[in-house]
């Protein structure tokens, strides 16, 4: 009993760290990237006996563009504005919706909606930003529809899909900023598609192990099968959204936006229903059988 409840732990530490990677918000949880590598050409002199010979070389200078620009402005401004109690909410939530079939059908709902929002809105905006950040390996609607016809059934799911409360709320900010702040647009790339390649694959794990689903019976969400290297991708990516033409005041705004985004899903998360306790117990027991060569 009490190596399960040290695996209880351990997970548990594993999920923080996971979560907080998912709303992007500590720095010490995401991989590093790959730097980008740039040539400069030096000249120095070389003495040869009583002559001197001019010699060029070649030095590489690294720059990681995840520490420069709009890219650092966020990691650090979505760091260190949430608390632990923030933190522990989140995943407290997460595995509420890890705790039934039911509680993960209604989270795939909200992320569901979610992202038709948001890639609806990015499908209609005009603003460049938006389009140079757009990728359609990053798009999510497609593999959340394949997880719902999974849990409801091909016929069934687009009737038995509503939208909650807190959801209507996200949806509702997306689409108010989609009409008047677009490059806002942003921040909600940002927090979303970036947690999910950072944390998508042990996030998948973990509802896997705890439903009993089956390869990516469920969880076609937390794949990115188009992204064959999750660190390169990134860089790429900030390197992309460093190179926007934004003003000092709009990356603040898309920061503080950012933010709010982490908020929105902890809105979502809050109001399943579920045991968060049970879902873990149920990981623990499943991880432990895995470990053991018992399933």
């Amino acid at each position: 009993m009490m190596i399960v409840w040290k695996v209880v732990g351990l997970l548990y530490s594993v999920s923080l760290t996971s979560v907080v990677a998912f709303v992007g918000n500590n720095n010490n949880c995401r991989p590093c990237h790959t730097p980008f590598v740039t040539t400069t050409k030096t000249t120095s002199l070389q003495e040869t006996g009583s002559s001197s010979n001019v010699v060029d070389k070649e030095e590489e200078v690294s720059v990681n563009p995840r520490l420069e620009g709009l890219a650092i402005l966020l990691d650090e401004g979505t760091r260190k504005s949430h608390s632990m109690a923030e933190n522990s909410a989140f995943v407290s939530g997460f595995f509420k919706g890890l705790a039934s079939r039911e509680s993960y059908g209604d989270l795939v709902t909200s992320l569901y909606f979610v992202y038709t929002a948001m890639e609806g809105a990015m499908d209609a905006s005009l603003d460049d930003g938006v389009k140079t950040m757009d990728d359609d390996a990053l798009r999510r609607v497609a593999s959340l529809e394949q997880d719902l016809i999974f849990l409801y059934g091909a016929n069934e799911w687009k009737s038995k899909v509503q939208i909650s409360p807190a959801t209507q709320v996200y949806v509702n900010r997306i689409e108010e900023i989609a009409q008047t702040k677009p490059y806002l647009l942003l921040a909600h790339l940002y927090t979303r598609y970036l947690g999910d390649l950072f944390g998508g694959q042990m996030m998948g794990n973990m509802a896997s192990r705890s439903l009993d689903l089956q390869g990516n019976d469920g969880v076609a969400f937390y794949n990115f099968q188009d992204i064959s290297s999750v660190n390169n991708y990134i860089t790429g990516w900030y390197q992309r959204l460093n190179d926007l033409d934004l003003t000092s005041d709009q990356k603040q705004e898309i920061v503080d936006e950012a933010n709010f985004v982490f908020s929105l899903n902890i809105g979502i998360l809050q109001e399943l229903e579920g045991s968060p306790l049970k879902a873990l117990w149920t990981l623990a027991i499943n991880t432990l059988k895995q470990n053991l060569n018992l399933v």
